[in-house]
């Protein structure tokens, strides 16, 4: 029989909180942060630590962060509570604060969800925050600009933190493994596959990735010769969720999101909520999904339907606002939106002639009729001569060159007929009709404008 267990009250704190790391080499992610080089780890190495915000996710080491500078910098850390701590609880903690000052010591006060403050909570602090009496770190999930009173926030250093990737995960949950202070002192046999999974399925919060691991440490089967074997079964029923075949940098990542994409170009909704579903429900960033499906609201709609854009951008914005699961809606409104709009790829086409001509003619000069001449050098060069402005004329057009010489007649927007597209199409072709007329010396004073007027 073992003689220390996992069950044993030698180990009070959850896994989560006994690997909390102590150092700068010990935290995971964030390096563009407090990499080498970077700025905050510049600022903690120099000891010049002034106030700040860490903005981002749960779970991505803001508090922990908090803890190590006040180390580093070898400062009183007080943990002050948003949610559970008034005005009378910052006053008591300001006069602490003044009198570590007054003997030469510093101190840290860190406010986790900081926008949980009122207005009058967030002033209690800044007279000691502008007299140097605290150094105050607050945590929010929740973007600064709307959530922290100006005054304060001009007075902090924002510091956004980005969510955990997947390899950042698996890098913490392994160590927490090996560790003598997580699961080191066990026999424990994990695959790394089921390290993966649990890393999919804590979608970038290290919080939740190491209390499922001790979850299905505790619940995984124990061997005769004492090893505790945690197999992808037990990972299924601790998490209630199935274990996809999903790797959010595999290939299966690709294959996935390919075919959502070909789902809505096909006019397939069903299809494409099955795909979605599939990703969302293995542990896929929704904001990516929100990406593509921007992406592709340009790339396959574009203009036979400009609403397709907007609606895109709405989701995004909703799934960044409210995030999973609550978003998985917006996406499924976009996604079936997208599926059941008028097709098109001609802003797609376009830019794909456009780039290939702006590669192979990029010394060609702009013409002179087109350039901005700010300057009587630039006038007396020609610059802007024989420019016309079409504002001044009767049907707001002008037959002025405006592609290169190289390039004059070419046309890279050739619109479809699908949708509001068809009606794109017939006020080019009057426009195009009326510049040959014009350029041709042909006055006709019957001709019909762009927008079909006489």
């Amino acid at each position: 029989m073992r003689e220390e267990s996992l069950f044993s009250q030698d180990v009070p704190q959850p896994l989560a909180s006994r690997m909390r790391p102590e150092t700068l080499d010990e935290f995971v992610g964030q390096q563009h942060l407090i990499g080498k080089g970077k700025v905050l780890y510049n600022l903690i190495e120099k000891d010049c630590i002034s106030s700040m915000i860490f903005w981002g996710p749960p779970g991505v080491g803001k508090t922990t962060l908090a803890r190590i500078i006040a180390h580093h910098t070898k400062s009183v850390f007080i943990d002050f509570s948003a949610v559970t701590s008034g005005i009378r609880e910052i006053r008591k903690v300001m006069e602490e604060a003044e009198k570590n000052r007054m003997y030469g010591q510093r101190t840290i006060v860190f406010v986790d969800e900081i926008h949980r403050f009122n207005k009058a909570q967030q002033d209690a602090f800044l007279p000691f925050v502008e007299k140097g009496s605290i150094i105050l770190i607050g945590a929010t999930t929740e973007n600064p600009s709307f959530e922290i009173n100006s005054a304060l926030l001009s007075r902090c250093k924002v510091f956004v933190l980005k969510a955990l990737t997947t390899d950042d995960l698996v890098q913490l949950l392994r160590r927490a493994v090996q560790s003598p202070r997580g699961l080191g002192k066990e026999s424990v046999s994990i695959s790394e596959d089921v390290l993966t999974r649990i890393a999919v399925f804590a979608n970038g919060d290290a919080r939740t990735a190491l209390s499922t691991l001790e979850m299905v440490v505790l619940n995984s089967e124990c061997k005769e010769d004492g090893t505790l074997v945690v197999s992808p079964d037990i990972l299924e029923q601790c998490t209630s969720q199935k274990s996809l075949l999903y790797d959010k940098n595999g290939e299966e990542h690709y294959n996935i999101i390919s075919a959502l994409h070909k789902s809505m170009r096909n006019s397939d909704p069903d299809a494409a909520v099955y795909w979605l579903a599939r990703m969302l429900e293995a542990g896929e960033d929704p904001l990516y999904v929100a990406r593509r499906v921007t992406r592709f609201a340009s790339e396959d709609i574009g203009m036979a339907d400009p609403r397709a854009l907007t609606i895109a951008v709405a989701a995004y914005q909703a799934c960044h606002f409210i995030g999973m699961p609550e978003c998985t809606v917006h996406l499924t409104e976009a996604v079936v939106y997208m599926s059941l709009a008028p097709k098109s790829n001609a802003l797609y086409t376009a830019y794909g002639q456009a780039r290939h001509d702006a590669l192979r003619t990029l010394s060609e000069p702009v013409p002179l009729v087109i350039r901005n001449g700010v300057t009587k050098l630039m006038k007396d060069l020609g610059y802007g001569k024989g420019y016309q402005y079409a504002h001044e004329t009767k049907e707001k057009l002008t037959d002025m060159q405006c592609l290169p010489d190289a390039l004059a007649g070419r046309e890279y927007y050739r619109p479809g007929q699908k949708g509001e597209e068809a009606e794109f199409s017939a006020r080019l072709q009057r426009i195009k009709q009326w510049k040959k007329a014009h350029r041709q010396g042909e006055k006709q004073e019957n001709n019909a404008s762009p927008d079909g007027d006489v």
